[in-house]
Formats: C-alpha cells, sequence, structure tokens
C-alpha cells in the first residue's frame, strides 16, 4: 500500500527543509462574526430615516468590509524543517530555543504582567491558549514570540521536532 503524503517524515528519513510539520490560520470564532453582522446591523439604524433600501444597502456593504478585513487580517502559523513562521515573521529553526504552551490563566498572564515589551506578539482575544517561543538568535533583541494557536501541543511538538 502506498504511503500517504503526511505532514511527519518516517523515523529514517531526514525531512526536507520545506516539509511543513504543523500549520494552522488563526481564523475568526463564531462569535467574532456575529460581533460583524451586529455592527453591520447599525447601518440599518443609521440610514433607515432615509430610507430602508438605503439601511440595508449600508449594512450589506458594513458587513462585507468587515469580513475582507477579517479574512485579510487572519495570520498563519507554520512549522517546516528549516524555518517557523507566525504571521508576517520567519526565523530560521536554529535560532528558536525553550518552547511553551500556556492556558487558562497562565495564558492571561503570559499576554499581561509578564509580558516582555521586546516580544513579538501574535495574539488573538478569541483563542485562549498561547505558545512562547524563545529566540536564541544572538543579533535578535527580540527575547521571544508569543503566538496564539487552539492547538498548543501539536504546535509545541511540531517545534520541538
Amino acid at each position: 500500500m502506498p504511503e500517504s503524503s503526511a505532514a511527519v517524515p518516517a523515523s529514517n528519513q531526514t525531512p526536507d527543509e520545506s516539509t511543513v510539520l504543523f500549520s494552522e490560520k488563526l481564523w475568526p470564532s463564531f462569535w467574532i462574526w456575529l460581533v460583524a453582522a451586529g455592527l453591520s446591523a447599525a447601518g440599518i439604524l443609521v440610514f433607515a430615516p432615509i430610507s430602508m433600501t438605503a439601511g440595508i444597502t449600508a449594512a450589506v456593504v458594513l458587513f462585507v468590509i468587515l469580513a475582507v478585513l477579517l479574512i485579510v487580517s487572519t495570520p498563519s502559523l507554520q512549522v517546516t524543517a528549516g524555518t517557523l513562521r507566525v504571521g508576517r515573521a520567519t526565523i530560521e529553526r536554529r535560532f528558536v530555543g525553550t518552547v511553551e504552551a500556556f492556558k487558562g490563566g497562565e495564558a492571561t498572564a503570559e499576554r499581561g504582567p509578564r509580558l516582555n515589551g521586546l516580544a513579538f506578539m501574535c495574539i488573538r482575544g478569541w483563542i485562549d491558549p498561547v505558545v512562547r517561543i524563545e529566540i536564541t538568535d544572538p543579533m535578535d533583541r527580540t527575547p521571544y514570540w508569543l503566538a496564539s494557536t487552539r492547538r498548543p501541543a501539536e504546535f509545541v511538538a511540531a517545534l520541538k521536532r
């Protein structure tokens, strides 16, 4: 039986530099889409005194604008054998140090009181777990990256491979 093209290489094979070990898009949660719909409905309230058609048109246009902004601003996380990409930032895996996942109150503390002002952040308020990735590049002042993820255990496992 032929082997499937899984993202995890077999133990006797060396992964190619471009082999994707982990990938995730940080899509907005369902409640964010509800908020966007609610904000769009405000267009009806503003333009209804002029005409109901103008109000409905404004609501549709507002929702389309908000949807496009939400989709375009959705970051992705990607781990390959050679690189780590979090949002717009990319770094070689050889500069990745310790990696830790946090949930609940610990994640809140990482995003707040324990946050280093020099850290790179790619966090989304609608995603609770975060992963802290130490950066060991001596030429980079950034001590660590903090990234939201819905799958922290998988993300950490991919980085530790």
